[in-house]
């Protein structure tokens, strides 16, 4: 039992890694609270792992602290947090609209903020704790039409720096796990786009997507969820600051030798 005794906070947990993350966190021992938007998928995982469901909005100050102290009035205190809440709008700097630039900046980068902001007095009531933000591989590379998402993404692994310099010495400490492709609800979304230009499944789109990728496959919710037990846990008593890119290898590869490489080209399958 990697977490026996812990109290545990998880944002955006209704679906995809969040719920990966509230699985694997009860099943280490755990009691965790959940929240998101949706009530009916929270519902669903609560029944799953015992966790108690808050819905509420990231991105609104007032749903971050009643979750917060919903854990420490329900539990006695709060020990870890993982922020995994999050949005992406497509849209180049000249393209991507005011809307969609404030709500992916409010939800990602903000709600980081709101989260932690909520979290750390309770942590310091505890003497130490742990803060998780789900950032992405965005955070470390450039994608196309994706103005917003790599900003509020990058501002994240900012933010975990602050954190653990600034909290460090009160026992608390601050990571950011990146993924690269991971099969989740949204990913799939993207999945669906892609196959639909070149007459593909889903499946074959994610293969087209991690073709150039050392592992050559997606990343599972679980395993993502690993990660963040990692550095939820003490096994990670030493690390703070620290970004942990969990992306098969995608950002490894440099893609100006990939066509000497003899494997697929880009746009087949």
């Amino acid at each position: 039992m990697r977490l026996a005794g812990k109290v545990a906070l998880v944002t955006g947990g209704g679906t995809g890694i969040g719920a990966a993350v509230v699985r694997t966190f009860t099943r280490q021992g755990a009691s965790v609270v959940v929240t998101g938007r949706r009530r009916d998928t929270l519902a669903e995982i609560a029944r799953e792992t015992g966790a108690v469901a808050v819905a509420g909005d990231t991105s609104d100050r007032d749903d971050v602290e009643r979750a917060v102290a919903e854990a420490v009035r329900t539990f006695g205190g709060l020990d870890v947090v993982v922020g995994n809440a999050g949005v992406g709008f497509g849209g180049s700097a000249v393209d991507a609209t005011d809307s969609d630039w404030n709500r992916t900046i409010e939800v990602n980068l903000t709600g980081s903020f709101l989260l932690a902001r909520a979290a750390v007095p309770a942590m310091l009531e505890r003497g130490a704790g742990s803060i998780v933000l789900v950032s992405s591989v965005a955070a470390l590379v450039g994608a196309t039409d994706s103005a917003a998402y790599l900003a509020s993404k990058t501002g994240m692994l900012g933010l975990v720096r602050s954190l653990a310099v600034d909290y460090g010495p009160s026992g608390i400490r601050a990571n950011a796990v990146c993924p690269g492709w991971v099969r989740t609800p949204m990913a799939d979304v993207e999945m669906d786009d892609l196959a639909n230009r070149h007459g593909v499944s889903r499946d074959e789109a994610y293969t087209l997507a991690t073709s150039d990728v050392p592992l050559r496959r997606p990343a599972e919710p679980e395993e993502i969820a690993t990660c963040c037990l990692f550095l939820a846990s003490d096994e990670s008593s030493i690390v703070t600051g620290a970004t942990l890119v969990a992306d098969g290898g995608a950002t490894v590869a440099d893609v100006g030798t990939l066509a000497w490489s003899g494997g697929p080209i880009r746009g087949t399958i």
